[in-house]
């Protein structure tokens, strides 16, 4: 049995439209609730209480899969940089990579095998400053661009998640 996390984004749940699909396709798989988005919380201090929570979910396995969603792929990413022993690979939807949160310029490309599946109609997670940082931050990189919108949801469905993850 793989290590599989889904890490839902900003305002969405593991319970979400993405973590039901994916736990209808591998029912091990870990779809947590997050801490909810409120707008009286700035991101990076929720950036850090949600970092703190995947750590804790994290630390007893290792050879994880993550699966991260638009802020949860900004976590996915963060997490990987900070321990990439855990990790064995990323699937990155519509990243949320352009943000300053991420401090670019402090970070060593990783050689994490990483998967990113991006909508070039996504105006929410920017997609070409979210490409272009991808490039920056992996070597093990396949960029998948899509005729899709953030959501993704004409995506998700089609793709072929067991060969994604074997």
């Amino acid at each position: 049995m793989k290590n599989i996390i889904f890490i839902h984004g900003l305002e969405s749940s593991g319970n979400g439209f993405k973590g039901t699909y994916l736990k209808g396709l591998f029912p091990d798989i870990f779809t947590p609730n997050f801490k909810k988005f409120k707008k009286n919380i700035s991101l990076g201090d929720l950036l850090k209480e949600r970092m703190g929570q995947l750590d804790l979910f994290l630390k007893k396995r290792n050879s994880w899969i993550i699966i991260g969603s638009s802020f949860g792929g900004l976590m996915a990413t963060l997490y990987a940089l900070q321990n990439p022993e855990k990790i064995e690979r990323l699937i990155l939807l519509a990243p949320f990579l352009a943000t300053p949160m991420l401090q670019i310029d402090k970070i060593l490309p990783s050689t994490i095998p990483t998967i990113i599946f991006h909508g070039k109609h996504d105006d929410i997670a920017q997609y070409k400053a979210s490409r272009e940082q991808a490039y920056q931050i992996f070597t093990n990189l396949e960029f998948n661009t899509t005729e899709d919108h953030h959501d993704l949801n004409n995506t998700i469905t089609t793709l072929k998640w067991t060969k994604l993850i074997t």
